[in-house]
């Protein structure tokens, strides 16, 4: 007895039980050799309760071993249990700092689980990784934002991931630089007209280009990406933050410069976050790639010689009526034009906010899109 090793996982309960079931007592019998309530023995041989010191003794002179004996076991399976939760515990910190996991429960990207075991799993297996000390591809994939250099947070590599796995399945046209422009001319055509928005996936997928919205991740602060399933499918994925008309035709606008320019061909895809709003780059501050980006998505939006050429005749005269009126005779809705005034500073942000319609609600139903109401199932 005294040289008896205890298996970690066991509790001291389950020697007890071996000698009862040797001498063949029942926790009744033991309870009346103890003194004590036949509670007390079941908590004991269930694992329940703790043996303390008194009870020690108590088992000591009821089995014929020292009381030294019951109190390792008490601790060498204490220290097991506490070595284990705090590997539990290792192993979830790590957990959350891979991926946005609660996040990703509430979205449907991963299934939900009280077993942290079963989410560590499904994690893995969403980031395509075979162990949570692996680094995930998907931190690999998304290493660096074009603008400026700095690593994706988890967060923001997960909506990559969740954009990657849904975009195969938007069907497309094949894709070539002629139907990229063919593509662009009809874009242009949208642009006056906040309800014509709706047409926007219909002409990207004839062109070639899959689009996607893939809802923001709380903190990720997602614009939008540019990335490529092959080297004939572009995809653009837009997050929608903020929901104006302005702001939808610049992000993609944006995004079509990089596709344009093939940025993230064989390489990481280029994201964007911050690209409008509050903490945004300066554009003297972005990459050679987002700085022509930006000039892609302006000269996309509105002639640049044109505004520039108004900008000169009436700065810093603009009234509502003259935005709306160089809005018309360019055909785009006049938050781009206010937009590019706000972009060069020409005029504050909180000039003639009513023009900035919300556009969201026209979108979201036409194009696939995971969030703002819409559950997609995991991939």
């Amino acid at each position: 007895m005294e040289n008896i090793r205890v298996a970690e996982a066991f509790p001291p309960g389950e020697f007890i039980k071996e000698e009862l079931e040797a001498r063949e007592w029942t926790q009744q019998t033991l309870a009346d050799i103890m003194g004590r309530q036949t509670s007390v023995i079941s908590a004991l041989v269930n694992g329940k309760r703790a043996i303390s010191v008194d009870i020690a003794n108590e088992l000591s002179h009821a089995f014929g071993t020292s009381a030294d004996y019951w109190m390792n076991l008490e601790k060498s399976y204490q220290q097991y249990v506490h070595e284990r939760r705090d590997t539990s515990i290792s192993r979830r910190a790590r957990l959350f700092q891979i991926a946005p996991v609660k996040e990703m429960i509430k979205r449907s990207w991963i299934p939900p689980s009280n077993d942290w075991t079963e989410i560590e799993k499904e994690v893995c297996k969403f980031l395509d990784i075979n162990s949570i000390e692996d680094q995930p591809r998907a931190f690999a994939h998304a290493a660096k934002k074009s603008s400026p250099e700095e690593p994706a947070t988890p967060a923001q590599a997960a909506w990559l991931v969740r954009a990657r796995k849904l975009a195969d399945a938007v069907h497309v046209a094949k894709f070539s630089q002629q139907t990229f422009e063919e593509m662009l001319n009809s874009l242009r055509r949208l642009m006056e007209n906040p309800e014509d928005v709706r047409d926007v996936p219909k002409i990207l997928a004839e062109g070639g280009v899959r689009f996607l919205i893939v809802e923001n991740i709380a903190h990720a602060k997602m614009d939008g990406a540019c990335f490529w399933l092959d080297e004939h499918s572009p995809v653009i994925a837009m997050g929608m933050r903020y929901d104006r008309i302005d702001n939808f035709w610049y992000v993609l606008g944006h995004e079509m410069g990089h596709v344009n320019y093939r940025d993230g061909l064989n390489a990481d895809p280029i994201w964007d976050a911050n690209l409008i709003g509050d903490g945004a780059i300066p554009f003297d501050q972005k990459s050679e790639n987002e700085k022509r980006a930006d000039l892609f998505a302006q000269h996309v939006l509105i002639d640049q010689t044109a505004i520039e050429n108004w900008i000169a005749r009436i700065s810093p005269m603009y009234s509502k009526a003259r935005i709306l009126a160089f809005a018309k005779m360019n055909h785009v809705h006049p938050a781009i034009v206010l937009g590019q005034l706000q972009h060069r500073g020409e005029v504050d942000w909180s000039h003639s906010r009513e023009m900035l319609v919300k556009i969201r609600h026209l979108i979201t139903p036409v194009t696939l899109t995971d969030g703002f109401g819409q559950t997609l199932p995991a991939f």
